[in-house]
């Protein structure tokens, strides 16, 4: 019989780590202010009341010693979970992250593994101030070595971070911190149920008219726009690609090919990005398919602007019911 809680991303974040402790005695949780405050976003509430201060350690305000001292612990067979507080505040770590987190398994020739998970709270939409709305997802996708994952509801927050820690791969846990405790983005919950390979994509909608591929904050705007556009007649096919890194473009391909038509879907920037990926993956995958050129929808090439501003930078459902039409004229 399925045990059924209706959950907010938060929620399922927080028992999902608790399980996961529970199960296994080498998960550790790292970070600033994850232990006595339950972090900024209360995500490690009550983990460090009942699992003690040696398991939930309150760090330094120091990235690079967070991930360093992570890369040490899974040397020794612990299963170290580190929470950045802000995905702007990744950079100091960028360094452990590439060069030893990344790497060493490879190096050693699978002696080491690096079973690492580093939470990620990203994105706008909180207004908060510079450096703490960020969408670096993109420059981690394209590191040898490392996995890197975008949760957009509950159901896959809960079981993610519980796949992610028992997975011995490094890898980057992006998580929509607008959303972590939206009543709107709230979900029923099995926690008993077998879950979804984490590293492949799922269609979250179906449709005829066009295809929308998105992923974390983004696939609540996909699944608004497609709401939208049912009213005039048109159905956007939704894909939640899940996991950035390795990307599962099978889904999309067999959608494009239905549809002729793509828009993806990111607030990251344009420029180099996974939207720019997609294009070209789609593109070289389902050339005599398209109907119309692939399109895209992200934020701005510029830094992520002043929280009075953000209402314009961030995509939203007009922008991408926009952006349909436009492929509709082709």
């Amino acid at each position: 019989m399925a045990d059924l809680q209706k959950l907010t991303i938060g929620k399922a974040l927080n028992l999902g780590l608790r399980r996961a402790m529970e199960e296994d005695p080498k998960v550790l949780i790292m970070g600033e202010d994850v232990g006595k405050l339950g972090g900024v976003f209360r995500i490690t509430d009550g983990l460090q009341k009942d699992f003690g201060e040696q398991r939930v350690l309150d760090t330094p305000l120091a990235e690079s010693g967070i991930i360093g001292t992570a890369v040490g612990l899974a040397v020794r067979g612990f299963r170290p979970v580190c929470e950045i507080q802000f995905e702007g505040f990744i950079f100091p770590g960028f360094d452990q992250i590439s060069s030893q987190v990344a790497k060493l398994h490879y190096r050693t020739q699978g002696k080491i593994k690096m079973p690492i998970v580093i939470r990620v709270p990203f994105g706008g939409g909180i207004g908060a101030v510079e450096h703490h709305s960020e969408s670096p997802e993109s420059l981690f996708a394209h590191i040898p070595g490392l996995k890197v994952v975008s949760v957009s509801n509950a159901v896959d927050a809960y079981w993610g971070i519980q796949q992610a820690i028992k997975s011995d791969d490094p890898i980057l846990f992006f998580e929509p911190k607008k959303l972590y405790h939206s009543g709107a983005m709230k979900s029923e919950v099995d926690v008993e149920a077998t879950p979804d390979e984490l590293f492949k994509s799922r269609v979250v909608r179906e449709g005829t008219t066009a295809t929308v591929v998105a992923y974390g904050p983004s696939v609540k705007v996909a699944l608004d726009a497609a709401t939208a556009a049912e009213d005039e007649g048109k159905s956007l096919e939704v894909i939640d690609l899940r996991t950035l890194s390795p990307l599962d473009l099978a889904p999309v391909f067999e959608s494009v090919r239905k549809t002729g038509r793509l828009i993806a879907l990111s607030e990251a920037p344009s420029e180099s990005s996974l939207t720019s990926e997609i294009a070209a993956r789609v593109q070289q995958e389902c050339f005599y398919s398209l109907e119309a050129p692939v399109l895209r929808v992200t934020g701005f090439d510029t830094p992520y602007p002043p929280a009075k501003l953000e209402e314009h930078y961030l995509p939203d459902l007009d922008r991408v019911l926009h952006t349909v039409d436009r492929s509709l004229a082709w």
